[in-house]
C-alpha cells in the first residue's frame, strides 16, 4: 500500500476534499514565499533524461523549500493535444506519468501536483493573453519548427507548411506563458531549450501589465543543472520518447535486465579505454555523464569520473553503468508499480482531485484581478 495517500487525502470525501482546498487557498495568499511552477507533457512512464534534467529537480526543489514556499508541479494534457493522440493512450499516459511524480519522492501534502486540463483558468488566461500577443514574436519561436521539421527561417504564413501547421501547435507557447502567470509564479525549473519559452511569458506579463497595471508576475528561471541526457543510439540526439528503437532510452521503469541490455547496445567507440571527450567520443561521453548527473556531483567533474575509469574496458565500464542507474532507479521502480497499483487507481484519482482543487483555487486568485482589470 502506498503511504503517501493515507490520512487527508485518503478520506476520499467531497467535504475533506473542499476543506484542504480552502487552506492551502488561504495559505498561500498569506504566503509571502516564492511561488515555483512547472510542467511536463504526459509521454507515459518518462526517461532517464526525464529524471535528470527535470524531475529529480522537482524532488530537490520541494525538499529544501521554505514552509512558505508554493510549489505546483503540472501534467500538461492540453499541450500534449496540440499533437493528435489517441485518447486511451493519452488517459494511461497520464496515469503512469502522476504516478511516476509519486514515485520520485513528490508529495501531494506538500506540492500541488495536477492535470492542467482539470484548471480552466489556464485556458481562460491563455485566450485574454493571445488577445494581445505578437504575432511575429510567436513566428521565432523555435518549437513548432522543430515538431514540423522545418528550417529556422520557416514562416507560419509560407504556404509550404500552412496545411500542416496547426493553430495550437503554433499559439502553444501562449498557453505555457499562461500555465506560469495565472498561478503568479515567481520561480520556474526550466531546462536550457526551455528558456526561450519562459522570455516569452514574461514578455507576455510585460505587455498585459503595461496596458491594465502590475497584475502578473515577472517569473525567474531557474536552470536545471543536468545537461540534457543524450540517446543510447545516437548520442548527438538528445534522449526522447519519439525515437524510433526503445533501446535508445532508459525509463525509470525498466527492470535490471533491461538496463543492463540497453546500455550493452548503446552505442560507442572502438578505441581503447574511458575518457571524456563529447566531441570526438560523443557515446562514451554520454555514458559518463549519466554516471555523474546520477551520483549527485559525488565527484567533481565527468573528467574525474573518466580518468578514474580510463583503464577500464568498454564492456566493463558499460556494467558499471548499467549498475549505478538501476541503483539508482531500482527503489523508483518498485514505488511506482506500488502506486499504480494501489486500489485499483483510486489513489491516484484523489491525488488528481486534490491537486485540481489546489490549483484552482491558486489560479482563481490571480484571474479574478485579470477579469476585473480586462472588464470581464
Amino acid at each position: 500500500m502506498f503511504p503517501l495517500l493515507r490520512g487527508t487525502a485518503a478520506k476520499g470525501t467531497a467535504t475533506c476534499l473542499r476543506s484542504i482546498h480552502i487552506r492551502n487557498a488561504s495559505s498561500q495568499a498569506a504566503s509571502k514565499g516564492r511561488v515555483v511552477f512547472s510542467g511536463i507533457q504526459p509521454t507515459g512512464v518518462p526517461h532517464l533524461g526525464n529524471y535528470l534534467g527535470a524531475l529529480r529537480q522537482w524532488r530537490k526543489l520541494q525538499d529544501e523549500a521554505a514552509p512558505e514556499d508554493t510549489l505546483l508541479y503540472s501534467i500538461v494534457d492540453l499541450h500534449a493535444i496540440t499533437i493528435r493522440q489517441d485518447p486511451a493512450q493519452l488517459k494511461r499516459w497520464k496515469k503512469e506519468m502522476l504516478a511516476t511524480m509519486l514515485a520520485i519522492g513528490l508529495d501531494p501534502h506538500r506540492s500541488i501536483i495536477f492535470y492542467q486540463s482539470s484548471v480552466p483558468a489556464h485556458s481562460e488566461l491563455m485566450w485574454i493573453l493571445s488577445c494581445s500577443a505578437s504575432m511575429g514574436y510567436l513566428s521565432r519561436m523555435t518549437q513548432w519548427k522543430s515538431k514540423m521539421s522545418l528550417p529556422d527561417d520557416a514562416s507560419p504564413l509560407d504556404t509550404s507548411s500552412k496545411a500542416a501547421l496547426k493553430l495550437g501547435l503554433f499559439s502553444y507557447p501562449v498557453l505555457q506563458g499562461a500555465d506560469i502567470l495565472v498561478h503568479s509564479a515567481t520561480h520556474v525549473p526550466v531546462g536550457h531549450d526551455q528558456s526561450q519559452h519562459l522570455e516569452f511569458a514574461r514578455e507576455l506579463s510585460n505587455g498585459f501589465n503595461h496596458i491594465y497595471g502590475p497584475i502578473l508576475s515577472q517569473p525567474t528561471t531557474i536552470l536545471s543543472p543536468a545537461k540534457r541526457i543524450m540517446s543510447l543510439k545516437e548520442p548527438t540526439l538528445k534522449m526522447s520518447k519519439s525515437h524510433a528503437d526503445p533501446k535508445s532510452r532508459i525509463l525509470l521503469t525498466d527492470s535490471r535486465d533491461e538496463i543492463s541490455k540497453k546500455i550493452k547496445t548503446a552505442l560507442t567507440d572502438s578505441i581503447t579505454g574511458v575518457s571524456y571527450d563529447p566531441e570526438t567520443r560523443p557515446g562514451v561521453s554520454n555514458l559518463v555523464e549519466i554516471v555523474y548527473h546520477l551520483n549527485d556531483g559525488a565527484a567533481p567533474s565527468c573528467e574525474a569520473i573518466a580518468k578514474d575509469c580510463q583503464d577500464l574496458s568498454i564492456k566493463a565500464f558499460k556494467e558499471m553503468v548499467a549498475d549505478c542507474i538501476d541503483a539508482k532507479l531500482s527503489g523508483i521502480r518498485e514505488r511506482y508499480y506500488e502506486i499504480l497499483n494501489e486500489e485499483g487507481g483510486s489513489g491516484l484519482r484523489r491525488v488528481a482531485d486534490m491537486g485540481g482543487m489546489n490549483a484552482a483555487a491558486s489560479a482563481e486568485a490571480t484571474m479574478e484581478k485579470v477579469r476585473d482589470a480586462v472588464g470581464l
